[in-house]
This record gives structure tokens, sequence and C-alpha cells, in this order.
């Protein structure tokens, strides 16, 4: 037979699989902080690689680091895998390269959206993603078993759901920032039986027409005593999300015995807006000191 006649192997034909590609060489940042740059961990049929950055301390940091698994926003249909929110953009360095320069690595993630699969899709990615670097760990020189995950609005309704999922690894802790956490009851602007709103998208179904799917949907139902600790930060002015959602998730966590702070900012509309430069910065800082307290070895200066 022929070269021309012999079918090409469909293995050299596919890029290499997340979970044996080669790793690329890491960016020089400025403080020392490497970054890794759109790193697959997951490859589905039928849809795009889901790829994240990592954000790594310096090469002479005692390893492996912790770790936080950041989670974007977006209302479950939009948003960037490196964008921390309206009010850190314009930082330098930014929010993930000062993480890093304390000591912890970051993972900030792709999931899909709403307009690419519904719930519980988003989690499923999540979840891919934590095992993904739990087995590279080695490779990268992060401890997977030291995960903070962190998100804000949608990414913070997706993170509270990993941490309180029972994953492997499990979790240290989790910072939620102005998250949804009940899509089963109307709090305004939601309305769970409007087949409109960006929950609706992401469930797949109006959420008060599928209330099973509604509750397993809602962090504050998962709630169980083994959940890790949490810090839930939430604007008292929000328009989007009301700070009502953070405040039924806190009592539900802290009436399983779970380590939950809570935080509502007096004047803070949704990522922050109408605060001052200060107030975000304080509200940073308190939640990577949080982060730290989940896994001693992580030093903030």
């Amino acid at each position: 037979m022929s070269a021309a006649a012999r079918p090409v192997p469909r293995e050299l034909i596919a890029a290499p699989h997340p979970d044996t590609a080669p790793l690329p060489p890491a960016a020089g940042l400025a403080h020392g902080v490497r970054l890794l740059r759109a790193l697959p961990y997951a490859q589905l049929d039928g849809s795009r690689p889901l790829e994240l950055d990592l954000w790594l301390p310096g090469a002479d940091a005692a390893g492996p680091v912790p770790l936080v698994l950041f989670v974007h926003g977006g209302a479950w249909r939009r948003g960037r895998r490196d964008d921390m929110g309206l009010r850190t953009r314009a930082w330098n360095p930014g929010p993930f390269a000062r993480i890093a320069a304390a000591g912890a690595a970051v993972a900030s993630v792709d999931y899909r959206l709403s307009g690419e699969a519904v719930f519980p899709a988003q989690l499923d990615d999540l979840r891919a993603a934590l095992r993904w670097l739990a087995l590279r760990g080695g490779e990268l020189g992060v401890d997977a078993g030291r995960t903070v995950v962190w998100g804000e609005s949608a990414g913070g309704h997706l993170a509270s759901l990993l941490a309180l999922g029972r994953t492997a690894p499990s979790l240290a802790g989790a910072v939620v920032w102005y998250g949804p956490s009940d899509l089963t009851a109307a709090r305004a602007p939601f309305d769970p039986y409007d087949p409109a709103t960006p929950e609706a998208s992401m469930l797949g179904a109006v959420p008060a027409a599928d209330p099973a799917r509604a509750r397993a949907a809602s962090p504050a139902e998962q709630v169980h005593a083994e959940a890790p600790p949490f810090l839930v930060i939430h604007g008292g002015a929000d328009t989007m999300v009301a700070p009502g959602h953070s405040e039924h998730l806190a009592e539900r966590l802290q009436q399983a015995g779970v380590r939950a702070e809570l935080e509502i900012v007096p004047d803070a509309d949704h990522g922050w807006y109408g605060l001052s430069d200060a107030e975000v910065e304080r509200i940073f800082a308190r939640s990577t000191a949080f982060a730290a307290t989940c896994h001693a070895a992580w030093n903030v200066p």
C-alpha cells in the first residue's frame, strides 16, 4: 500500500490532549511574577478548548505554592477570564499579579457561557480545571490541595457552588463578591418567573418552572457542615444582584456551623461602582488576607 493510501492516524491530527500537552515557558513579569497564558485544561467534543491563565510567584518561591482559582463574572453569558471587574482593570500591577507576588498562584479560568451550554456545564468546567491543576501541579509548582476559589458576580455564584460541591481535591476556602445565591426566590431585580433573565438562560429553564433545577443551581440550597470557610462581600446599593443574596448565603453557612464572614459595603453598587479607590483597595486587601488564613503557608505582606 502506498503512503498516500494509508489513512492518517487521528491522534496525529488532533492537538495534544491537555493532560499531556507540553507546557509553554513562563513569561517573566514585574516583581518576579511569571505568567503562563492560554493553557488548555479541557478538550470537549463540539466545543472550543477551555483554557486558563496561570500567574506564578517568582522562581525562588518555596513550592509547591497555594492556589487561587478565579472565576469571572458577566451574567454567565459574557466575560473574560483575566477580568476581576471594572474597578481593577486599570491596576498596575493587576490583581492577579499582586496575589502572585504575595506568594500564591492564580489560575483564571474559562468556562462555557450560557450561549454555549446550560447548567451544570459551567460547574463541570470548573471541576475539570481543578482536576487538571491537581494532575499537573507537580510540573507547575502549585498545590491544588490548598485552593481558595474566588469569584465575582456570576463567577461568585459558580465559586460558591464549587466550594460547596465536595470537590476532589477539596477546597480550602471561598471568596465571593456580590454573587447570586438563590434562584428560587424573587429578589429585585431577579424574578424567578421571568424567562428573559440571565439566570433563566444559564439554567436552561425558567427557574420557577423547574424548581428542582433552580435549587440545584442555588448555593444557599447546597450548604452543608463540611463546607470550607467563606468570605462574602456585597454592595449595599447593588442594583443588579440584591445584597439579600449574600446575607442569605452567609446566614445559611453560619447556621450550619461553617466559618462565614459577611460584609455589606454601604453605598456600593455592583462591581464596586461608586466606591473610592481606597475602599476598593481595602476590599481586595481583606479578600487576599482572608484567603491567606485558609492556608497558613501563604504569606501576605
